[in-house]
Order: C-alpha cells, then sequence, then structure tokens
C-alpha cells in the first residue's frame, strides 16, 4: 500500500477533545477502533503507551506521530487528527502539539512503517504544509494538504 494510500484510507479528526498526552493516545485509538480499522482497542493502546514511554513521538514544529507495531493488524492504518490550541506531548522543542498522526503496523512488517513515517516526517517539516493542515475543514482537505504538492514541496515524495 503506497503512501497516498494509507492516508486516503485512513482516519480524519478535525479537533482533538483530548487536553493531555494520555487522552489523545486514547481517542486515536478510540477513532481507529470506531472506524473499524482495528479490532483490539486494548492491545493497540498498550503497544502505543510501551513505545512512547522508550521515547516520545512529539517531534518539534507542533508534530506528534506516536505510532506502533502489533500483531493485532494486518495492515498499516492510520488516523491524522488537529488540535488547534495545542498540547503538551513532551516534544523535542517543548512546544504544543497540534498536528497528531498515529499509524499502526503489523508487528511483521517493517518497511512500510518505516516509509510511511520517513514519508510524513519529510513532508510535515514544510512550514506551508503544516499551516495547510491547520487551515483543514474537511478530511478531504487533510489528504490535499499532503498530497497536491508544488515543486517546493516535495513532489516525487509520493
Amino acid at each position: 500500500m503506497s503512501f497516498t494510500d494509507t492516508l486516503k484510507s485512513g482516519c480524519f479528526c478535525l479537533e482533538l477533545a483530548a487536553t493531555t498526552k494520555d487522552a489523545v493516545l486514547e481517542e486515536l485509538v478510540a477513532i481507529l477502533y470506531n472506524a473499524g480499522k482495528i479490532q483490539q482497542r486494548d492491545r493497540v493502546l498498550a503497544a502505543v503507551r510501551e513505545r512512547e514511554q522508550k521515547m516520545s513521538t512529539g517531534l518539534s514544529d507542533g508534530i506528534a506521530i506516536p505510532h506502533a507495531k502489533t500483531d493485532t493488524v494486518t495492515e498499516m492504518t492510520t488516523v491524522l487528527a488537529l488540535k488547534h490550541n495545542g498540547l503538551d506531548f513532551q516534544s523535542f522543542d517543548g512546544q504544543p502539539s497540534r498536528i497528531f498522526i498515529m499509524t499502526i503496523s503489523p508487528a511483521d512488517r517493517t518497511g512500510p512503517h518505516v516509509r510511511y513515517l520517513g514519508q510524513i516526517g519529510k513532508l510535515l517539516k514544510q512550514p506551508a504544509i503544516r499551516e495547510r493542515l491547520m487551515a483543514s475543514v474537511t478530511p478531504d482537505d487533510i489528504v490535499r494538504a499532503l498530497t497536491d504538492l508544488g515543486p517546493d514541496e516535495g513532489e516525487g515524495v509520493l
């Protein structure tokens, strides 16, 4: 499955209700569960929490990419969510996180998981893309923000 396919088949939340890091993890997993993307909610949440305890996935520039690999899924799935006011996600730069992208991947398939994380990380380094994401008012806007790229925004990445 390509980056674009994974993104388009994912789930989206235009404004998280969560106000703490752990509540964000719970809400993102709940979105995947309610959409039928995962079956074992508690095991997936435990895997995400375990990964997060090793090192925070709060990056910089308002981005957090919580992720986990588990034997409870057969294909990678993703959820992208926004929190306009941001919240503390123990990011590298100490700034609030506002863009959250969670991926859950099969434990036995490393390649697609690593490629997806690399591609999304590369795209989100660009301020214009982050601004377009934060201006999104529909899930289609989110997908377009990450896939309709100009020559200076990662052409050839997707």
